[in-house]
């Protein structure tokens, strides 16, 4: 019996391990990528973070009692905030941009500037950093998918 129950355990667990971690690209490397949608991704990441930071300011105004729903917000922005990191450095930084490429110093750039907006759009409901996300990301898109 406590077999069975040590292997449904490590199965669960196991199941635990994957779905969690499905979220990031192989490194095999696979040579499945689909830039334009890791992109597209990135700025449904930052509709959701610029959404959430608008809903933070509505509840501040409009009831600051509604601590459950403020809470609720502020997870899904961080949540959002740490996928579209996620694509940018276990997607675009550890497997897409090689060091050899004519344009690597200013890619690497706008990647680093957007980690680092991500992360004030994390410490803050600033929608100024939302607005700079988008544009990096922008700027980002035109400059890597050129160089393709």
């Amino acid at each position: 019996m406590k077999k069975y129950l040590l292997a449904a355990g490590v199965a669960l667990v196991s199941l635990f391990f994957i779905a969690t971690h499905s979220q990031a690209h192989c490194e095999i490397p696979c040579g499945i990528y689909d830039d334009e949608m890791r992109i597209q991704l990135i700025l449904e990441h930052i509709t959701t973070i610029e959404r959430s930071m608008q809903q933070i300011i509505e509840i501040e105004k409009k009831d600051p009692q509604q601590s459950n729903q403020l809470i609720r917000w502020v997870m899904n922005k961080e949540e959002h905030a740490d996928k579209l990191q996620e694509i940018v450095s276990q997607y675009f930084l550890t497997q897409r941009l090689k060091p050899s490429a004519e344009k690597y110093s200013q890619q690497l750039t706008l990647l680093h500037q957007m980690l680092i907006t991500a992360m004030e759009c994390k410490q803050s409901t600033d929608l100024s950093h939302g607005r700079a996300l988008r544009d990096l990301t922008s700027q980002f898109k035109a400059l890597y998918l050129d160089s393709k």
